[in-house]
């Protein structure tokens, strides 16, 4: 069982907690262990849009599994945010030194910082105030233009719904791609990603474009990878004909659907083969008639 804690602080924004909260809620239904919890320095947080919010005093015991996120909250700049007790940043510390995971939304990259997390790492928060972390925290490398950035178990979100890209990225490392574009698709989101890491999956890295269609098509190819997906039926599924999709997922992926579909049962089958599989027993688990088009795709990429 993971927790998954929520730090709150006056004025926090709703959507900045709210959209994480769903994604790993969601997890949590489809059968992942997460448990939420809610902190704060007093018992109730009233929001940056009015809603008062309860939450506890106490932080439960944390593991190296568990992840403490801070949403971002209303405030003109940086300086102007509220105080943070030691005790907080001190758990946040700590939850870090200790193997843990630590992420933030938006101004919530603050808190990090004034924790001493941001020194030597890279981090993003929302573009108002980009200039000014970088101003409050020198040594900490700010990176612009990018939904998240990871790096040694330090996550930050530019802020808003890049809260929901942030959540479905941690998932999406736990669990494998094919989860996190489960829970996108309940949460009738798209699973786009433009962190700032390089981003092994090809399911990851083909997302980060604006294209609801071809989005739309990797959905379907990517829950059914396995299976045979003829083109006719693929564009006829999101509303388009053979040629148009092939030229707009060319365009936004820089793969024709054929490849796309090929990378993901060769990046299936590797990690089968990695985890004591033979050849022929990961092509036909991901969906190869026989071993030889596997074993053509592996040489190509070696």
């Amino acid at each position: 069982m993971s927790n998954v804690v929520f730090f709150l602080v006056p004025g926090v924004h709703l959507l900045d907690l709210a959209g994480p909260a769903q994604v790993f809620s969601t997890a949590a239904d489809f059968g992942h262990p997460y448990t939420l919890s809610y902190v704060a320095e007093q018992p109730q947080v009233t929001s940056a849009q009015g809603l008062p919010l309860a939450a506890g005093l106490d932080w439960p015991e944390l593991g190296p599994e568990d992840l403490i996120v801070v949403p971002g909250w209303r405030a003109v700049t940086l300086a102007a945010a509220p105080s943070i007790g030691a005790t907080a940043l001190r758990v946040l510390r700590d939850h870090h030194a200790q193997g843990g995971t630590v992420a933030s939304v938006c101004a919530g990259a603050d808190a990090l910082g004034r924790a001493g997390l941001l020194d030597g790492r890279h981090c993003t928060t929302h573009h108002d105030v980009q200039d000014e972390l970088a101003l409050r925290h020198p040594k900490a490398a700010v990176v612009r233009d990018v939904l998240f950035t990871t790096d040694d178990r330090i996550i930050t979100s530019a802020g808003i719904a890049s809260g929901i890209d942030l959540a479905l990225h941690i998932v999406a490392t736990r669990h494998g791609p094919a989860v996190a574009a489960q829970i996108a698709r309940d949460m009738v989101v798209y699973a786009r990603r433009n962190g700032h890491e390089p981003q092994t999956s090809a399911m990851l890295r083909h997302r980060s474009h604006l294209d609801d269609t071809v989005h739309r098509a990797q959905d379907l190819i990517d829950t059914r990878f396995g299976e045979a997906l003829p083109l006719p039926a693929l564009a006829s599924a999101v509303g388009v004909s053979e040629r148009t999709l092939t030229r707009l997922f060319s365009r936004a992926t820089g793969l024709t659907p054929l490849r796309y579909q090929q990378t993901l049962r060769l990046e299936r089958a590797e990690h089968l083969i990695s985890h004591g599989a033979t050849i022929d027993a990961a092509a036909r688990t991901v969906g190869f008639e026989d071993a030889r088009m596997l074993r053509r795709l592996r040489a190509r990429t070696s």
